[in-house]
């Protein structure tokens, strides 16, 4: 199987790829070739059992996609964006990349005919939900974002669901939760927040929270986001439906819990590493954002997340942490 990742550099594209490495293989089936593409380029997982080539291109620009897929890969997991924050900043390149990349890959696969259908895997966001919202947001809430960026995934899941119901590709929509705890350096993200006021101070370093601790939010960790591609990814997407689009599960919690749960994990030492100052852009952001939702058709459909935010917590400390922390 060749498997083509855009936005392979990404952290969650990483782990992915690093995943695949570990398994040797997906659905059953062996991975023969990964192909990486992004805006940098990708690393090489340790001992893959495959071959890896990496791809450092822009995927709005004409052209670009038909090079892409050329070679036919039959999945394509599609991580590339410009993230929240950046896209609200800068109209344009959020249109550019989020909307015009993602209907350019989308019409690349449909012009190579001769009965090519591989199985495309769109990575969107609960951002497509805008206010007012009900306590939980069902499955059949209406996709009104108050975002540029929740705008622009929107209209790639109505894009993904056309497509795949004229039958030119076999496409899954996942809307990812904000994923929790990222490793890394801080970007551009506006809900890059949430990781910030765990991953900095379990690392011995300051982090500020830019909005009001009694914020509510949902989320998953970077493994469970792993788990979200490998499934959308090998299931029977004959039990979808003509509605491609689904909300993943995860755990709503306030900043407020997230911080008491730091202080649970690791103690009050780490939590006195928060400092508050409140930032207007990125507090407006939020506010315009989903809080909790009842996921019912991803669950039913078998994808997992964690079940509280503790579990999120341990899993960066074991994954991320090698099992420690600056106390």
């Amino acid at each position: 199987m060749h498997i083509l990742v855009l936005g392979g550099a990404g952290m969650v594209g990483r782990k992915f790829i690093e995943r695949l490495a570990r398994d040797g293989g997906l659905g059953g089936k062996p991975v023969t070739r990964v192909t990486a593409q992004d805006v940098v380029a990708a690393s090489a997982p340790p001992a893959a059992p495959f071959a890896f080539d990496t791809v450092v291109s822009d995927i709005s620009l004409p052209g670009e996609a038909e090079k892409l897929i050329a070679s036919r890969p039959e999945l394509i997991v599609h991580l590339a964006a410009v993230v929240s924050g950046e896209a609200e900043a800068d109209f344009d390149k959020g249109y550019r990349i989020n909307l015009d990349g993602s209907r350019y890959l989308f019409e690349a696969i449909r012009q190579a005919g001769d009965g090519y259908k591989p199985r495309v895997v769109f990575t969107s966001s609960v951002a497509v939900f805008g206010a007012p919202f009900h306590d939980k947001i069902e499955d059949e809430f209406f996709t009104t974002p108050l975002t540029s960026y929740g705008t622009q995934k929107a209209i790639g899941e109505l894009l993904l669901c056309d497509y795949s119901r004229r039958g030119f590709f076999d496409g899954v929509g996942i809307r990812l939760p904000t994923i929790c705890v990222r490793p890394g350096k801080p970007n551009k993200a506006a809900s890059g927040f949430f990781s910030n006021i765990i991953r900095e101070p379990l690392n011995g370093e300051e982090a500020v929270l830019p909005v009001s601790d009694q914020v509510r939010h949902w989320h998953a960790s970077p493994r469970s986001a792993v788990g979200f591609l490998i499934h959308a990814a090998t299931m029977d997407t004959a039990k979808i439906g003509p509605r491609r689009a689904l909300t993943m599960p995860g755990y709503s919690c306030t900043v407020a819990e997230q911080i008491e749960t730091l202080r649970k994990v690791a103690g009050e030492n780490v939590v006195k590493r928060i400092k508050r100052e409140i930032d207007p852009v990125i507090d407006g952001i939020v506010a315009g954002w989903p809080r909790n939702f009842n996921p019912q058709r991803a669950l039913a459909l078998g994808f997992k997340a964690e079940a509280n935010f503790e579990e999120i917590v341990r899993v960066h400390i074991e994954d991320e942490l090698q099992g420690t922390f600056v106390k």
